[in-house]
């Protein structure tokens, strides 16, 4: 199986996302699956691949042709876009589930973009897990929620994306699907 991983680039943060981030990648590794990814040796995105790659994991990186000296080396294949929509659509074309880690606005938007195109598509096998670390994403899912029960969306939005609101939790999400 496939999976994208939507996250943070950014250093320095706090262990227990990092912790987050290893477990999720050891958990891709350990179960024969592949990583797609940013591509990014920084922050989480790194840590993920690290994971991944010591648990013997094979690595797709993502990457734009302006971060191309930001490309991880623990990469196994890497594909370079001209900008983030060309990597957000390689990256739904390359995956069979996706994940969303900690991030910002490009997480978020990588997660929302996924989500539009899964219900624009029909698509029903694949779906979203959702880390919501210490509720980082509790006004986005309110936001979703109210929008989904809205007279403007076609259908629940949120079917396609399940909330995990611990390290464990997420595992345990992966592992059922």
């Amino acid at each position: 199986m496939n999976v994208a991983v939507y996250c943070s680039s950014r250093q320095g943060l706090e262990q227990e996302y990092i912790d987050l981030a290893q477990a999720l990648g050891r958990w891709i590794g350990a179960n024969g699956h592949t990583l797609v990814y940013g591509g990014v040796n920084a922050g989480l995105m790194h840590e993920v691949a690290q994971a991944c790659h010591d648990a013997a994991g094979h690595i797709v990186g993502i990457n734009i042709e302006a971060f191309k000296h930001r490309t991880d080396a623990l990469v196994d294949e890497v594909i370079y876009t001209a900008d983030l929509g060309e990597r957000k659509a390689k990256m739904y074309q390359l995956a069979d589930t996706f994940v969303v880690l900690p991030g910002g606005l490009g997480t978020a938007d990588e997660w929302i973009a996924t989500l539009s195109q899964l219900v624009v598509d029909g698509d029903q096998s694949r779906i979203i897990v959702v880390a919501n670390l210490h509720g980082l994403y509790d006004s986005l899912l309110r936001y979703l929620d109210e929008m989904a029960h809205s007279p403007f969306a076609r259908d629940r939005h949120l079917d396609r994306s399940v909330v995990a609101n611990s390290q464990e939790e997420l595992i345990e999400k992966l592992n059922e699907i």
